[in-house]
């Protein structure tokens, strides 16, 4: 049994592996703020014998004795972390730092969430590891994207001053059960609004692509990582290797809901990238991994946890 702190715990990602870990028989210790986690998203699980949920802020230092860190914490979703973009970098950086000095005071080992929101529009298709990205650093945006820069540099240069052993994951769009309500996100904007018949807004033409992981691929990437060898850091891509445009999610959304809903056109968000695909050639080859979860049966199981929730 390994002793375990995931930060962000209570959120949409860190609910899931809280769950996924503690069924391997970890004890688990769970930190969340509820600025978008809930406790409804451990179903129970903090009233369970090895583990344990604490509120915490990770803009504050966090002390324990740990075998492993999950670093997790911090809103993903643009309306929640463009709503404080000042507290979105604090968590961002300042939460690194701690958890970075509690995995060395520990001698833990320790896993930062990152994104694919470090590529920012991207100017090479599909996005590999080695490609430098291409963010606006004065944008609306820019409070997460280069927060989460800023935490990948601390993890390497924490890996290189110290030999912390650390593992950095870029993170591609998510989707699926625990997903807050009103995160903005394209999956639950577009299956909330097909569920209540209303209509569907799409930013800009639709051509702007994404894709599309269920929450369980994730996770298990994310746990797979955790256990290579302590010489394989990353940065790890982790997403599917399909690309699919909003107006085709759309359009199957409504499908899938028998929804009469309508799809409207508005304007485009600053800096919201053209196209999203990653490569996965570096998670196929060091996790021996790759997404098993079909769209439809993704979008099936989220769409029946909105119609349980709404």
């Amino acid at each position: 049994m390994k002793k375990i702190l995931i930060t962000g715990g209570a959120g949409f990602l860190g609910s899931h592996l809280c769950k996924a870990l503690y069924r391997e028989g970890h004890s688990i210790v769970c930190l969340d703020n509820f600025l978008t986690g809930s406790l409804s998203n451990l179903d129970g699980l903090e009233k369970k014998e090895n583990f344990e949920f604490i509120e915490h802020d990770l803009t504050q230092p966090f002390f324990g004795e740990f075998d492993e860190i999950y670093n997790l914490a911090c809103p993903a979703s643009p309306i929640h972390y463009q709503n404080d973009p000042v507290l979105t970098v604090k968590t961002n950086v300042l939460g690194s730092i701690h958890m970075l000095g509690l995995a060395k005071k520990c001698q833990a080992k320790i896993l930062q969430a990152s994104t694919s929101e470090i590529y920012g529009d991207p100017l090479v298709h599909p996005q590999v590891e080695g490609y430098f990205g291409n963010v606006n650093t004065a944008g609306p945006r820019a409070c997460y994207d280069e927060g989460k820069r800023c935490a990948e540099t601390l993890f390497f240069d924490y890996h290189r001053q110290h030999q912390l052993k650390i593992k950095v994951l870029r993170i591609f769009n998510t989707y699926g059960p625990h997903m807050h309500v009103n995160d903005g996100r394209v999956v639950s904007n577009f299956i909330i609004a097909a569920l209540k018949g209303e209509d569907i807004i799409i930013h800009g033409s639709g051509s702007q692509s994404r894709s599309f992981i269920y929450v369980s691929d994730m996770v298990d990437a994310m746990i797979k990582l955790m256990a290579t060898p302590d010489h394989f850091i990353g940065p790890i891509n982790v997403g599917n290797p399909v690309e699919t445009s909003i107006k085709e999610l759309a359009e199957f959304i409504i499908k899938l809901t028998n929804s009469s809903s309508k799809i409207l056109y508005t304007e485009g968000r600053e800096d919201d990238p053209v196209r999203r695909l990653p490569d996965i050639t570096l998670a196929k080859k060091e996790l021996g991994w790759k997404p098993t979860v079909e769209l439809e049966a993704g979008l099936i199981s989220t769409i029946e946890y909105f119609k349980q929730i709404l």
